[in-house]
């Protein structure tokens, strides 16, 4: 998983309450089992003028001109709600997506995106109605900057806003870390803990136990 430090990009408003999972890519477009070949299903109910259409939608921010290369999603309360389909968090991620900024989000979504390299930061409706504000005046150039190392997202007016991710998450995207890789960072301890369980327990870890022998035989 790529680390993911510090972030300055453009910034897209997208300030709706309840941004579900089929929102940001219905079942219909989520045509693989992999992580890839899903971004063209981003948004597809609000970003083409029609359902399994690709006419884009002129008004949709994402098509705005200014905001080409969108790193950063400006989203409402209880983003990424509905279902537990990963595929949207897949789906942002191939896109270009690498901050989503929000009030609240679905727990489940909010695990999703720290699995994939995604930065789900939570800050308060009034701020994100303020930085919306200021990047929409010239998208290209009022770039905000997400700061993990720093826990601050920096406005284009210098402002700073503090957030907050906890411990666990925040190492995983610092350093770029899947769940297998920040449990193999204990090995030493896990490997120890094996060896003294294994002379305390020797018939725990006995390959040809009881039970499969009598199933064996019989």
């Amino acid at each position: 998983m790529r680390k993911f430090t510090s972030l300055v990009a453009v910034a897209a408003p997208l300030i709706r309450a309840n941004i579900d999972t089929d929102a940001i890519i219905p079942s219909r477009e989520m045509k693989t089992v992999s992580k890839t070949g899903l971004a063209d299903g981003l948004f597809a109910g609000w970003r083409y003028t029609a359902i399994g259409g690709r006419e884009l939608n002129p008004d949709f921010v994402l098509n705005k001109p200014g905001y080409a290369g969108t790193q950063i999603l400006l989203g409402g309360e209880n983003f990424g709600c509905g279902s537990s389909r990963e595929h949207a968090v897949w789906a942002l991620f191939e896109y270009g997506i690498l901050a989503v900024i929000a009030p609240s989000f679905s727990p489940i979504f909010h695990g999703n995106c720290v699995r994939n390299g995604i930065a789900p930061v939570k800050l308060a409706a009034d701020v994100i109605a303020n930085l919306a504000a200021q990047v929409e005046r010239d998208p290209a150039k009022a770039k905000l900057t997400v700061d993990l190392e720093r826990n601050v997202v920096i406005a284009p007016d210098g402002s700073r806003f503090p957030f907050e991710l906890d411990g666990e998450a925040r190492e995983m995207l610092l350093e770029g870390l899947d769940a297998i890789d920040l449990t193999l960072k204990q090995r030493t301890a896990i490997e120890s803990f094996a060896a003294r369980d294994r002379a305390r327990r020797p018939w725990i870890y006995s390959i040809p136990s009881a039970t499969h022998a009598s199933v064996k035989s019989s």
